[in-house]
């Protein structure tokens, strides 16, 4: 979890910005997995929200500790705790009209959100916790959503099983294998 105390001031922010954003870009190349053409998932943890936190202290001019605790409520629960991975997933279709028609087409797709440790059942991704991001017309592009492990699968990842995701929504169905590189940055956030 990120404290007040651990945050940086505005200034001190502003002096190391260029260094700290070069770090988590390079750091989320390991932490993003394209589902299809369409679905992407970003994992997030304790830097990556830090991050989303210093900037938007940064964008905001947000430097009273009531604004800066609000921030830190906003986005805390979005670092998994050891036994989750959490993760923005984006549905993006470049095309407005075309992104209009296939959120309709793809209501519900974040509750076909799966991830399956090799040789275990599939765990479906808990989304939306916050809020709801769907309604009768259309699900949104953004939504928040948990993989809870069970504690077997979190051994096996640590021992180095197979990981892979996938979505099996009847408008959107895709499978992959996690490549080596995102497996073990997510199998680190589990320790």
């Amino acid at each position: 979890m990120i404290t007040r105390d651990s945050l940086l001031s505005l200034e001190a922010y502003a002096r190391q910005r260029n260094e700290f954003r070069a770090k988590v870009i390079e750091h989320k190349k390991r932490r993003n997995l394209q589902l299809g053409e369409h679905v992407r998932l970003q994992f997030e943890d304790e830097l990556t929200i830090r991050y989303q936190v210093q900037e938007m202290l940064r964008i905001e001019r947000i430097f009273e500790d009531q604004g800066i605790q609000g921030e830190l409520d906003a986005y805390n629960p979005l670092i998994p705790d050891g036994s989750n991975w959490k993760a923005t997933m984006l549905i993006e279709y470049p095309d407005e009209a075309e992104r209009r028609r296939m959120l309709g087409l793809l209501r519900g797709i974040e509750k076909r959100v799966w991830a399956q440790v090799a040789g275990s059942e599939r765990v479906y991704a808990i989304a939306d916790e916050d809020l709801e991001r769907e309604n009768d017309e259309k699900t949104s592009s953004v939504h928040f959503v948990r993989f809870e492990l069970a504690a077997p699968m979190r051994k096996a990842l640590a021992r180095g099983a197979g990981l892979s995701m996938g979505i099996d929504h009847p408008q959107y169905r895709v499978g992959v294998e996690v490549p080596a590189d995102i497996r073990a940055s997510l199998a680190a956030d589990l320790a």
